[in-house]
């Protein structure tokens, strides 16, 4: 779907039509399907090879393999698709991809697809992360983060999120896409299972598939069945000749094996590098209903010469040098030491809740009973999960004050564009197609309007007062002057300047006196859990960050969870999926309920914690924000307050003073507090040139403290510059952060000292954390984005 807006955009064609290869899977069709109906996309879906394209068309998904499992030779499809100026997209299999041509190599434009099977669990849908890749001339259009390759001051490489990661704020209802969390920890486990591998290893595991894929299917073939193709990797079609697809599925159960059922007389049938010989004489014998059944062992490949790969991967020496346990071991701990993580300080990024993941959470995640299960696996066999969602979407209804719940969305911003999509369905079926105007707070985050876009509405922003509260007058103007188009309210409580707003009700009041919907972002609920609930306040939908409120890891940006709760008007609008009901309804996401098995991490910390243990977590959220916010007031203004003087449990601390007496910005404070052994709050959002600090419930009150003398100690380091004791451009903020590698070079030519740049506290004898590179020049790495590993040379 993201590849679609993307050559939506970009194509030289620009036709509102895309094509779909009918080979492609039911999952991903519904997925693509939903995504086009708002954007206005007309969806066409056909047989590449009987398909004839024309100036309408702007680009075209093909399945490659397909999902049945057989190789096509797309060449002149892509030749035309190119012909009448669109762009060609190729959903490819990375295991497949090391045995068959690269989509590169017959024309592609952007490959997409999943890299669960580099070692990441089935999980029962996920998470897995997906994989985006394109020509050099559409990197800067790719949607979602990217990492690039930027210097130093000292002229070393340095690695940094690169432009994109800030396009939702920055351009906000004109970005390419909405996405935030990425799949990051998913990303590491598939990367670092082809580190371990290697190019030869991955071909190994490839041709041991394939080859007992073409086992399998000699052995078919002389039981009289049919396999459909000849060209195939991992998955064959097979046409039954005297048997039924309902006998097979007697006998398969009664081995405890799944097939894909396709028709009365068609199976298939896929493989992977777990197969073992005895899974192959069990797959044989459920066909002949005997036990002992000879193997025809097939030497042959089912892969055609023309369709062999001819271009290299994995060369670069990383993928070549940690082929034993140990050396990955020691790898992947080198990587871990240059993270600043919760394991060595408090992660203060408000709007991101980085509170602690405990053990006994994260342990059910690990446990085959979860993790290996097929998404699409029969519901008698996961009667489990069905109780874990049951009881989930319960908890989760009764904390919010809502009717029914929807797990399907993978992240928080797929929540919203759930979110929408269900208010835009409601309208729908009420018969005002007219609807479709979106108000915005200008306060709101940057993925609220470009989910708006995303599910077909128009931005009309709405203003803010001076205290951060939506001004009430402006909004009640829009909401009277679109009243006929009104669909939606998108709007943040406590609101994003971290203040609980007092007219709350009033406002969702007026939304509903027009006609219109109320969506409430769910960031903030840290602040709402056991003391208030969106569906009492008024609101009509919510998505949850389960990554942020209810405990799962952030995992350097992912896997996030993002389901949506709703009120009764809106229950029969939710998300739906084909594998469970009505493939003509929306479809989020191509696992039935996103990412299950990280649900669990949720499902445990409520049921640990209570509703007792909530409310108490969200006290304490509130208590641990004003204590830093008192103690900080006498040295940074807090933008933000409430009517006593309070905020929610964030607050926006000003740091237009440091610039004005000293010339030092946001920005320096943030590398600074990198010297101290911190990670910076949320930098100049909302609000530019302000820090936005969340400390949330699970810091102690000594870590709170340490955090604001270091804030303090860096304000008396302004002030000491502001007064002449420290050079103005020559000082620790401007150079922070110091790393070990300039403290313990022979010249050292500043006029403060060693001790001042790297110990400028007590207690960072004992909590120092160590930089791997200097201050990174920014502006480089966006104007020179190199986005792919550079050669081992440039590290030495």
């Amino acid at each position: 779907a993201e590849a679609m807006t993307m050559a939506a955009g970009i194509a030289k064609n620009k036709g509102n039509k895309f094509f779909v290869s009918s080979d492609c899977h039911p999952q991903t069709i519904a997925v693509v399907k939903t995504r086009a109906i708002p954007l206005g996309l007309e969806v066409v879906i056909a047989k590449h090879d009987q398909f004839e394209f024309d100036k309408e068309y702007f680009g075209a998904l093909l399945q490659y393999p397909a999902s049945d499992g057989a190789i096509y030779d797309y060449s002149e499809c892509v030749l035309q698709i190119h012909a009448h100026g669109g762009l060609a997209i190729v959903a490819a299999d990375l295991l497949a991809l090391t045995l068959i041509k690269a989509p590169a190599e017959f024309g592609a434009d952007i490959a997409i697809g999943s890299s669960q099977r580099f070692g990441v669990p089935f999980g029962y849908g996920g998470p897995h992360a997906a994989y985006m890749a394109t020509k050099e001339a559409y990197k800067r259009q790719m949607p979602g983060r990217m990492i690039g390759v930027s210097k130093d001051v000292h002229g070393r490489p340095a690695l940094r999120l690169a432009l994109q990661t800030r396009e939702q704020h920055i351009r906000r209802d004109k970005a390419t896409s909405n996405i935030c969390t990425a799949q990051v920890l998913l990303a590491i486990m598939a990367s670092m299972y082809a580190v371990y591998h290697g190019a030869e290893g991955l071909k190994r595991i490839a041709k041991r598939v394939n080859l007992l894929t073409a086992t399998l299917a000699q052995s078919l073939e002389k039981l009289g069945h049919t396999v459909s193709h000849q060209a195939f990797f991992d998955t064959i079609r097979i046409e039954l000749k005297g048997i039924s697809s309902n006998a097979i599925k007697t006998r398969a159960a009664a081995k405890q094996i799944n097939l894909r059922y396709l028709e009365d007389s068609a199976i298939a049938i896929s493989l992977d590098e777990t197969v073992s010989k005895q899974d192959l004489a069990d797959l044989i014998a459920i066909f002949t209903g005997k036990e002992k059944t000879a193997i025809a062992v097939s030497s042959l490949s089912s892969i055609p010469n023309h369709l062999n790969r001819n271009t290299s991967y994995l060369t670069h020496p990383v993928f070549n040098s940690y082929h034993s346990e140990s050396e990955l071991l020691r790898y992947i701990y080198r990587l871990q030491s240059k993270d600043l993580s919760l394991t060595t300080s408090m992660i203060p990024l408000g709007s991101c809740t980085m509170k602690l993941n405990a053990t006994s959470e994260m342990l059910p995640v690990t446990w085959a009973e979860f993790g290996n299960i097929h998404p699409f696996a029969p519901l008698e066999q996961t009667q489990g999960y069905q109780v874990l969602f049951a009881q989930l979407e319960n908890w989760l209804a009764e904390i919010t004050g809502f009717a029914g719940v929807s797990l399907q969305p993978n992240a928080g911003s797929q929540g919203e564009y759930a979110g929408l999509l269900t208010i835009r369905e409601y309208h729908q079926h009420r018969g005002q197609t007219n609807r479709h105007i979106c108000l915005i707070p200008t306060s709101a985050h940057g993925t609220n309007p470009a989910s708006a876009v995303m599910a077909g509405m128009k931005v009309v922003t709405v203003n803010c007062d001076r205290e951060g509260n939506i001004d009430i007058d402006d909004l009640k103007s829009k909401a009277e002057k679109y009243q006929h188009e009104l669909a939606a309210l998108m709007i943040t409580y406590p609101s994003t300047h971290g203040v609980f707003e007092e007219s709350i009700k009033d406002i969702c009041d007026t939304i509903h006196y027009y006609g219109g919907q109320v969506y409430m972002d769910g960031a903030n609920m840290n602040a709402q859990v056991g003391l208030c609930r969106p569906g009492d306040i008024g609101a009509d939908v919510c998505h949850l960050n389960l990554h942020k409120t209810f405990c799962i890891p952030h995992g350097g940006g992912g896997p996030g969870m993002g389901p949506i709760c709703v009120a009764p008007q809106l229950v029969p609008f939710l998300p739906q999926h084909p594998f469970t009901s009505n493939p003509e309804q929306t479809t989020i996401s191509a696992a039935p309920w996103g990412s299950a098995s990280i649900l669990t991490i949720s499902w445990v910390y409520i049921a640990l914690m209570g509703a007792k243990g909530l409310k108490l977590a969200t006290e304490v959220a509130i208590l641990n924000a004003n204590y830093m916010a008192q103690r900080l007031a006498p040295h940074y203004p807090i933008l933000y307050t409430g009517k006593n003087g309070l905020v929610a449990h964030e607050c926006i601390i000003d740091l237009h003073d440091c610039k004005a007496i000293a010339n030092i910005d946001v920005d320096d404070v943030a590398k600074r507090l990198m010297d101290y052994g911190f990670h910076a709050p949320t930098m100049s959002w909302p609000v530019a040139g302000t820090m936005m600090i969340e400390p949330t419930e699970s810091e102690s009150k000594a870590e709170l403290d340490r955090f604001c003398d270091a804030m303090i100690l860096i304000k008396q380091e302004v002030n000491a510059i502001a007064c002449g004791d420290m050079h103005k451009l020559d000082n620790p903020l401007k150079n922070a952060p110091h790393t070990a590698e300039t403290l313990l070079a022979d010249e050292w030519n500043h006029p403060y000292t060693r001790n001042q740049a790297a110990y400028p506290a007590p207690w960072l004898n004992d909590y120092k954390f160590w930089t791997s590179v200097g201050r990174i020049d920014n502006a480089f790495g966006d104007r020179n984005f190199v986005c792919s590993c550079l050669p081992i040379e440039a590290y030495e």
